[in-house]
């Protein structure tokens, strides 16, 4: 698998790919996360055997770029944005056209968008307000985000593959607001499942700071392996 580090846009971009990739994953990352890349990649490469390129781009404001609207501080002194409009006009209209020449990829190859964390909440927003992913991943989503459970009863996704996945400890915080995270991830897994878009719910042991890249690479290797049923 060939790696690439590359400026895409205004955004620096790290991008491994196999040979024919058949799928492309898309990936916001913080500086936190660049360094667990390899050990990510190397473990979704164990759970699936369908060639994929993979792009994580780099995010400065966390708070603000990929939220989706502004709320006031949860933990902390830092509010939230509502910039995740501007991250995903990037998305479609810089780093894709940039990847598919880079890569020579198949205009009509199906692009899986997933993030951890705030990442994660991110990558289901994008879900329900874009037509250009196949699937998302919401690892260890932020689903305390004010307002979001409302979002899901209102919305249906636009992408039809939805992982969703939680730590079993999450909900077990002093902070009423992040306590919500179990029953919000329930509800919303149940309200998909009902409008017929395939959605799994894994649960993992640990915290929310337990063992980031792999969580998110099975949820990345999910949705691989549920598109590569129509793959050939």
């Amino acid at each position: 698998m060939n790696k690439d580090t590359l400026k895409i846009g205004e955004k620096i971009c790290t991008v491994f790919a196999d040979s024919e990739p058949k799928v492309l994953l898309i990936q916001p990352t913080g500086e936190h996360e660049t360094v667990l890349l390899e050990k990510e990649i190397s473990q979704i490469k164990s759970m699936t055997d369908k060639p994929f390129a993979f792009a994580a781009f780099s995010i400065t404001d966390w708070n603000s770029e990929l939220s989706p609207w502004e709320c006031p501080p949860v933990f902390g002194d830092e509010p939230f944005g509502n910039s995740a409009a501007e991250t995903l006009k990037y998305i479609e209209d810089i780093l894709l056209p940039g990847l598919t020449a880079h890569l020579s990829l198949n205009t009509y190859i199906p692009i899986i968008l997933g993030g951890y964390s705030l990442a994660g909440l991110f990558a289901l927003w994008a879900g329900y307000t874009s037509e250009r992913f196949t699937a998302v991943a919401g690892v260890s989503p932020s689903v305390w985000f004010p307002n979001w459970r409302d979002f899901t009863e209102a919305h249906i996704p636009l992408a039809q593959n939805v992982y969703l996945s939680l730590g079993k400890k999450e909900a077990k915080t002093r902070n009423k607001i992040m306590a919500t995270v179990g029953e919000n991830i329930r509800r919303q897994a149940e309200i998909l499942e009902i409008a017929g878009i395939n959605v799994t719910l894994e649960w993992n042991e640990g915290n929310h700071f337990t063992e980031p890249d792999i969580r998110t690479a099975k949820g990345f290797a999910w949705c691989v392996n549920e598109i590569g049923k129509d793959i050939r």
